[in-house]
This record gives C-alpha cells, structure tokens and sequence, in this order.
C-alpha cells in the first residue's frame, strides 16, 4: 500500500528553489534519478480483466537493476473522500534482467516507455517518506533511452509517497500531508508559463515557511 500527493511546477527556477528546500527540510543529501519506466499490460490470453505491471529500470546503478511493479486502484468511500493524500495498493519486486522477455513470454504486451530524469529524497518524518522531482520523457524509438524527449516540456513532477499497510495508513497520511504543508508555498498546479501564485525565489520560500506560525520548527 502506498500514500502519495502529486505536484507539477512550471518553471526550473522553482525546482531549483525546491530541491534547496528539500535539502533542509528532510535533512539528508539527494540522490540522482534516472529510471526507465517499461509499461506491459495483459493479452487476451490471461484473461478478460486486463492487468497492467511496470518493469523499472535504475540506470544510476553501475549495474543497472530492475523492479517489478504492480499498482492497484486507489482506495475509494467515504474514508478515502476525508484523507487528503491517494491510497493505493502497490506491489514491488526486485527481478533479473531477464524479466521482459519473462513477461512477455507470458503474453504481456508493450504499452508504452518512459523516461524519469531528476532527483530523490529518502528520509523517516513520521514515515519513511520519499520525494522525488522528476521530468518525464518518451522514447522516439524502442528503449532508445539516450534519445529521449521531454513529454511537457518545463514542467517537473514532484511525487510524495510513503509504505503504509492497512493497519497504519491513517498515521503514514497523516505524516504525508504534515510534510506537504511545507512544499504548498513552491507547487502548484499551473498552465505552462502561468505560475501565478509560485513563490518567485528560495529565500521568500524559505522565509515563508519559517514564518509559518510565528516559527515552525523544520
């Protein structure tokens, strides 16, 4: 199970103003992020409800390692309707490098590839979070990585997420939306080249949220 809040940021001088935030806020050093996203999903031969897995690759690594991923639907009713972060069920497995021809020996079907460059953070708040900043780009042609091109153009996607399981996922939401009141003065959701509302530079961002109740402590 997994907890999440998605942002998008419109311009880099913001994602440069948010990774210093970041920095001070989790309190750890970031990580770089290159992964390539493979998106498979069922043939007619495993039946009438087609599924879906993604095959993750971290091309940061010396040697690149992969991760099967299966996410579910997000939790619905009127509990889901009064927390303010998705939950959603999520599986992960760590595979060989072998596992594409695997999956599609089984009759899945390439979807689509995509491109994540960026960076991440990794740090216990209440919960072991993880904040990533990222571009999303596609490939031109079959795994062609290195000719990737950005899908929106200027725009970032800054991802929230922590483990929870059915048993504490009312404290890991609880932590999750405590650590995004502190990134509300950078994110919005804004039209490409509209960023009304964005905090113009770090230091007001900062100032902003040291302000916050006459002096939070980060």
């Amino acid at each position: 199970m997994c907890c999440s809040r998605n942002y998008r940021d419109t311009d880099l001088q913001y994602v440069e103003a948010l990774e210093i935030l970041l920095q001070g806020l989790c309190g750890v050093n970031k990580e770089r992020l290159r992964v390539h996203e493979i998106c498979l999903k069922s043939g007619p031969n495993l039946g009438f409800v087609a599924s879906e897995v993604r095959l993750l690759c971290d091309l940061e690594q010396s040697e690149p390692t992969w991760t099967v991923k299966h996410v579910g639907g997000a939790m619905r009713g009127a509990g889901a309707e009064q927390i303010s972060v998705l939950v959603r069920s999520m599986v992960e497995s760590k595979a060989s490098k072998n596992v594409l021809r695997l999956f599609y020996a089984l009759g899945y079907k390439l979807d689509h590839e995509l491109l994540r460059v960026g960076i991440t953070f990794h740090f216990q708040r209440g919960a072991q979070i993880t904040v990533t900043v990222s571009s999303v780009n596609k490939m031109l042609k079959l795994h062609a990585t290195d000719e990737a091109v950005p899908v929106t153009p200027g725009i970032q996607l800054v991802e929230v997420t922590a483990p929870a399981t059915s048993e504490n996922y009312n404290e890991v939401v609880a932590a999750v939306s405590s650590f995004c009141e502190y990134l509300a003065p950078l994110l919005h959701l804004s039209k490409p080249g509209v960023s009304t509302g964005v905090v113009p530079t770090a230091a007001a961002a900062a100032a902003s949220l040291m302000s916050d109740g006459g002096g939070t402590t980060l």
